[in-house]
């Protein structure tokens, strides 16, 4: 098993950054591949972007793709998304999940979930 806790949102103007951190426990985090999503008042939860166990392998959603960075220290059993040019529709929760797919896309396909953290981007 593994417990994961998201932090560093905030409120940030519409065009700043942010970089958001999740941080694993067990012994086991290198075993998993780990994701982003995130979840808007009203919406679904929406695939932000992956990372498989090495961190050689990512994905994204095109919503983000060339303004977010997934990636991941396993000494550190954390997983980072550093986000750029964010915009106003980047606000919501955002949630770190662990799972045993290669760069799943499906919430269903994560097993692990934190609380979320929230993110509000002004414009």
């Amino acid at each position: 098993q593994v417990q994961v806790v998201e932090s560093g949102g905030g409120l940030v103007q519409a065009g700043g950054s942010l970089r958001l951190s999740c941080a694993a426990s067990g012994r086991t985090f290198s075993s998993y591949g780990m994701g982003w999503f995130r979840q808007a008042p009203g919406k679904e939860r929406e695939f932000v972007a992956a990372i498989w166990r090495s961190g050689g392998s990512t994905y994204y959603s095109d919503s983000v793709k060339g303004r977010f960075t997934i990636f991941r220290d396993n000494a550190k059993n954390t997983v980072y998304l550093h986000m750029n040019s964010l915009k106003p529709e980047d606000t919501a929760i955002y949630y770190c999940a662990a799972t045993l797919v290669p760069l799943s896309t499906l919430p269903r396909d994560y097993g692990y979930w934190g609380q979320g953290t929230q993110v509000t981007v002004s414009s």
